[in-house]
């Protein structure tokens, strides 16, 4: 087996930098900079996010979403392309059922998706390249075991019977016949993902001809019925999905590959084993450099074009999609604006700077949003960052850092609050992270900060 790939290295809060080797000589054009400043946002409705879904959506009551990731384009410089090729790509669930769909997504492609083949099944522990015997799944959309998505759009699968532990492992075997650009993705998974040549989706075990740690055309899984081992039945109040929405601490970045140790995990973990809520899926919605009240919008002939569209849309561009689209979504938990004070300058202009403010308002933007659809939604305090290695801290941004979270503690907007700032800060220098929570980037949380946040969480929000 060829060696594992590293996970890329974090540029801009989230993102790898450099040219990825091109498998088609195509040219994607880059992402076009849409500034969205206070006064001026206009959020999309929750129709149009379902509407690319088709009338066979997972929103339904029965529906509850155990795994999502938050998806973007890619800079012109990455070429990735696959052709007659599986990608075998794992998936850890927080809600178990006793059946799942799964959604694929084409969201940023400009020509069909052609999928060949999809399987799911329990991947072995350790070896996400091989599946637990007994458990493997043909998966059909409208009864066809082949599908082809349209540009901009995603669609769920039909129901497949297979039990689903909390906190599985699922493999998801996706084959390409064609070639096929890479141009929707989730960049940073902390996961890995096996890409093998042909269509060996149902194949026990396959043999990749690389890793990558990035998740493909792959957009969420939603089950039904009981978690396996517990009474939590479909359609009951118990069955909800919580939808953490943020940027690279909350995607994971410097969590260890495989491990599942995002603070969002670990949430999933408390609400199952403190709190006796196995029907409860936590659903990821963070992206690695992505900001609240901006696209991506790199200085021309910087290096930041290489890597700055998997920063993904603004925050208050992508909500209807990344968060009131989700099968049973209940609650949200907002984590953004690290990177609004971090990006200008370096990896966007520097007359994006922004204040208290216009992030206040963008943040009263996702509050309306969350409230017009019936959602619960929870404001988290930014984290402090002062020493960091990007140079993302100046006095000036510090100030709006602390007049953010002040107005999240007490202005009583969110229906509740989450103090991340409190519980990662070093005491002695709360302008910096603690440093057995330090990644070693000043910015990032490691294992034990992101624990560390799971538990500052308090779980009566999400009753």
């Amino acid at each position: 087996m060829p060696d594992e790939a590293a996970p890329p290295p974090d540029h801009g809060h989230g993102a790898a930098r450099g040219p990825s080797r091109r498998s088609l000589g195509r040219a994607a054009a880059a992402v076009a900079a849409t500034p969205v400043l206070a006064g001026t946002w206009q959020a999309l409705t929750a129709s149009t996010a379902a509407a690319a879904d088709g009338a066979d959506g997972a929103q339904g009551r029965a529906w509850t979403g155990t795994w999502a990731c938050a998806e973007t384009r890619v800079p012109a410089a990455d070429g990735t392309a696959f052709a007659d090729q599986t990608l075998r790509q794992v998936v850890h669930t927080s809600a178990g059922g006793r059946a799942l769909r799964i959604r694929l997504t084409n969201r940023y492609g400009t020509e069909p998706l052609v999928v060949g083949e999809v399987r799911v099944a329990h991947s072995v522990p350790g070896d996400g390249t091989a599946v637990v015997p007994g458990t493997d799944r043909a998966v059909r959309f409208g009864g066809r075991t082949s599908v082809t998505l349209a540009p901009g759009t995603r669609r769920w699968s039909d129901p497949v019977r297979l039990d689903v532990p909390t906190a599985a492992d699922l493999a998801v075997s996706v084959h390409l016949p064609q070639p096929t650009p890479a141009d929707t993705v989730h960049r940073s998974a902390f996961q890995r993902t096996y890409v093998a040549a042909g269509n060996v989706a149902a194949k026990p075990a396959v043999e990749p001809q690389r890793t990558v740690t990035s998740w493909y055309f792959l957009a969420g899984i939603a089950v039904t019925g009981a978690a396996p081992g517990t009474g939590a039945g479909a359609g009951t109040g118990a069955r909800q999905a919580i939808v953490t929405f943020g940027d690279s601490i909350t995607d994971g970045s410097r969590t260890t590959v495989g491990a599942n140790r995002r603070w969002p995990d670990a949430l999933a973990r408390r609400l199952r084993d403190e709190a006796g809520r196995p029907g409860t899926g936590v659903l990821n919605a963070g992206i690695g450099g992505n900001r609240l009240l901006r696209d991506p919008n790199p200085p021309p002939g910087s290096n930041a074009e290489n890597y700055a569209p998997y920063f993904g849309e603004a925050g208050i561009r992508r909500f209807a999609r990344d968060v009131l689209d989700q099968p049973a979504a209940r609650h949200v938990v907002v984590l953004l604006g690290i990177n609004d004070l971090g990006h200008p300058g370096r990896d966007a202009p520097r007359d994006e700077e922004v204040t208290a403010a216009d992030l206040i308002n963008g943040h009263r933007s996702l509050i309306r949003q969350a409230h017009a659809r019936g959602l619960r939604i929870h404001g988290a305090t930014v984290l402090p960052v002062e020493g960091d290695d990007l140079g993302f801290y100046t006095p000036e941004r510090e100030a709006v850092r602390q007049t953010v979270n002040d107005w999240i503690r007490t202005a009583g907007e969110y229906d509740g609050t989450v103090d991340f700032d409190a519980a990662t800060r070093d005491p002695a220098q709360p302008r910096r992270l603690l440093p057995a929570y330090d990644s070693g980037d000043g910015l990032h949380p490691n294992d034990a900060g992101m624990a560390a946040m799971a538990a500052a969480v308090p779980l009566r929000l999400f009753t």
